[in-house]
């Protein structure tokens, strides 16, 4: 008799009860940032009431079977790791100016389809480059990642970008709360339920808002109990060759960024992705963005936000995930639980996401730590690409004055830096240099730095 060969913690499934737990951590973790994108082009597009919560609840419906495809799969479908999905924040501008000046909903759902497909076309071509990936430039995109959400942190914490109350000291004082309780759980709670600490955070932090009249759950009343998205609601797609172009380059972005997101679960996980692995992820982007453009929703990526949860709680189980898009389903089906979540307070959310997002770039750090730093140009590399990551994010209007396509790639602050780091990684360590033959006064090669670059991330580990 021979032992079975163990299962990697990727493919464990955990019994029910903490499946539940870890799929509910999951969807609040993302659930203000899914919602965010339909309020936005709604809003922008200054549609009913009515309308943007149709939008709402179909957005949740295809984000729960995008997660389940990513993380499921099936054929050449679905990277098959921890990955949550949602709407993309870089087609957030490009849509606006289609909706609001190009064809309404239905171009925006045209280009939405066609940008679909072309990721899926592209998806190999992407596996390919997975050696322009080492850890120097993995590191410097996670770290990226992590830094740039940041902010989103903040402005959760301060109630809220736009709110009335936006940095009142009771916000912050609940964030801060929340951070305290899921610090203390962390540290001091048995291992179960330390893995659910941003849970718990947010639940304690809401059973504190409640009588404090954080939130208002009278929007809960008014939300239908069943809602079911049919193809093309708000009418035929439309094909204009201007809307198509503009959602190509933003196809382009969040292929970028999804490569970042499942590189770094890779890393956080133990199961590095490969480039046929990296193909099969990016494939399922694009089904998922075709499914968006005929369920009346947006393009999809993988979300940041989660690669923090994953990397904080060392819950490594993609049907947790699963679970968790399940969840997302239903909540589409059944609108009055999605107004239940949506009530929330921005606050408290902000309290569990300066864990998360905090905890992605330290990820990067420890992904740098493996890269030497020594008489070469990496430190070169990640210091450049931090600085042009950030700008957008400490600068949002810094390209304002750009072409809209040059925007919608550089006003990413992710998508930035990633390109920044390939590049700069192709001209310091790939391409030869008249010195690379000619050993310097202390016996190294100028421009040394190949360690790391031309390895596999294996070997690097």
């Amino acid at each position: 008799m021979t032992a079975p060969a163990p299962v990697h913690p990727v493919d464990e499934v955990p019994p029910v009860r903490q499946l539940a737990a870890f799929g509910l951590q999951h969807v609040l973790a993302m659930y203000a940032g899914a919602v965010a994108v339909p309020l936005i082009v709604g809003g922008a597009m200054k549609l009913s009431p009515a309308d943007l919560a149709y939008l709402i609840t179909a957005d949740l419906l295809v984000c729960g079977i995008a997660t389940l495809i990513q993380c499921v799969g099936f054929w050449r479908f679905g990277v098959r790791l921890p990955i949550m999905q949602g709407c993309t924040f870089a087609a957030v501008s490009p849509m606006v100016l289609i909706g609001t000046t190009g064809g309404g909903l239905p171009a925006i759902y045209g280009s939405v389809i066609v940008a679909g497909f072309a990721i899926m076309l592209l998806a190999p071509v992407f596996g390919r480059l997975l050696r322009f990936f080492p850890p120097l430039v993995t590191g410097t995109v996670i770290l990226i990642i992590g830094v740039s959400l940041l902010p989103v942190a903040g402005n959760w914490a301060a109630g809220g970008a736009g709110s009335k109350d936006f940095g009142e000291p009771k916000n912050l004082g609940l964030a801060l709360f929340v951070l305290l309780v899921v610090l203390g759980v962390q540290r001091f709670a048995p291992a179960f339920l330390s893995r659910i600490a941003v849970l718990i955070g947010i639940a304690v932090g809401l059973a504190v808002a409640i009588p404090f009249g954080f939130t208002d759950f009278g929007g809960v009343g008014d939300a239908d109990w069943v809602g079911i998205s049919t193809p093309f609601h708000f009418g035929a797609p439309a094909f204009h060759a201007s809307a198509v172009i503009s959602m190509l380059v933003v196809a382009l972005v969040t292929m970028t960024e999804t490569t970042g997101d499942l590189i770094a679960v890779g890393e956080l996980t133990g199961r590095g992705v490969e480039p046929r692995s990296l193909a099969d992820g990016l494939r399922a982007d694009g089904l998922s963005t075709v499914l968006g453009g005929v369920f009346n929703t947006f393009p999809y990526t993988a979300y940041a936000q989660n690669v923090g949860l994953v990397g904080m709680t060392r819950v490594r189980s993609r049907w947790v995930v699963a679970a968790a898009g399940g969840i997302l389903v239903l909540l589409g089906l059944l609108p009055k639980l999605g107004a239940v979540v949506a009530a929330i307070p921005a606050p408290v959310l902000g309290g569990a996401g300066l864990v998360m997002f905090g905890t992605v770039a330290a990820s990067g750090l420890r992904t740098l730590a493996q890269v030497d730093f020594k008489d070469n140009h990496n430190l070169t590399v990640v210091a450049v690409s931090v600085a042009v990551g950030m700008l957008p994010v400490g600068v949002p209007t810094v390209y304002e004055k750009f072409p809209d396509w040059f925007q919608t790639v550089m006003n990413s602050g992710i998508s930035a830096g990633c390109l920044t780091a390939i590049v700069l990684n192709l001209l310091f360590n790939h391409l030869p240099t008249k010195a690379a033959s000619a050993p310097e006064a202390g016996g190294l090669p100028a421009g040394g730095g190949e360690q790391g670059v031309e390895q596999s991330r294996e070997e690097v580990v």
